[in-house]
């Protein structure tokens, strides 16, 4: 379903943004216009403001967020308050933000600069799995501190399961779950927060599918396919892995590969029942 649109078009805003050190004392005219996708079908059947995203609160705040804060980029201004505003607006979903510059100091006749960007919340599963020490303790704890990064937020989560250990058998069973986040991370930034939590918990990364403490992999986001070096979405090997598919399938159980365009439960019926299909052989 696509988003609606609210459209602040041409704000003006005196404030102190530049390079140049006389810019951020003396300060010059930015004028800046944004395009707010959200949902107004509520506010347009009940004629309530708090239904919708009020443009006045919003245009007092880009004002407000300007004169308080000092960059010397416009790409830095552009996306410090597009982060900011999706964050702290209630129903924003995604952004269109626009920052002219008149005047610009370059000793050429133009009459204006700018910098436009899009910024909004993307959905992204993350599986979760450990095998050493407090298992339970090390989920938990990666879960809350996936919830309190700045840009991100827990939305759903699996319960636990134990499962058997996948490629290395010679190991302590796992205990796995899945998980739904909203983000404003970008896929490589997600995953080096990923690291970063996986390393706060001890994670040695010594032996291939081997025994862990921590283990945080992402699956899904949005409907992105990404394969880089490091980096490969959707998960490679998610369609044969149960102990992936049966958490995920209990919190997202109609999310499609977007590759295969196979649910999450046809995924998971598909590999229990070729599991079956070989224990009858």
């Amino acid at each position: 379903m696509k988003a609606d649109k609210i459209k602040i078009q041409n704000l003006e805003v005196f404030a102190n943004h530049g390079v140049f050190p006389e810019e951020n004392v003396l300060g010059q005219k930015f004028v800046v216009s944004a395009v707010l996708y959200t949902d107004t079908r509520k506010a347009g059947q009940t004629d309530e403001l708090t239904a919708s995203i009020h443009y006045g609160e919003v245009s007092a705040f880009i004002d407000r967020y300007l004169k308080e804060h000092t960059f010397q980029l416009l790409e830095k201004v552009a996306e410090s308050l597009a982060e900011e505003l999706l964050l702290q607006t209630k129903g924003l979903q995604k952004i269109r933000l626009e920052i002219k510059k008149p005047w610009a100091p370059v000793g050429l006749p133009l009459e204006t600069v700018s910098v436009e960007i899009e910024r909004e919340w993307h959905t992204a599963y993350i599986a979760l799995g450990s095998n050493i020490g407090d298992s339970e303790a090390y989920l938990k704890e990666a879960i809350d501190k996936l919830d309190h990064l700045p840009t991100s937020r827990v939305e759903k989560v699996s319960s636990f399961l134990v499962t058997a250990p996948y490629g290395v058998t010679d190991q302590p069973d796992f205990l796995n779950g899945c998980l739904k986040l909203q983000t404003l991370l970008y896929p490589e930034e997600l995953l080096r927060e990923l690291n970063r939590i996986e390393q706060e918990a001890g994670r040695e990364r010594i032996i291939h599918w081997g025994p862990r403490t921590l283990d945080l992999d992402i699956i899904f986001y949005d409907d992105l396919i990404c394969e880089e070096d490091d980096l490969c979405i959707p998960h490679i090997e998610m369609h044969k892995r149960s102990f992936v598919l049966k958490p995920l399938e209990e919190i997202a159980p109609y999310k499609r590969h977007p590759v295969t365009g196979k649910t999450v439960r046809e995924m998971l019926g598909e590999l229990e029942n070729a599991g079956q299909e070989t224990a009858d052989a």
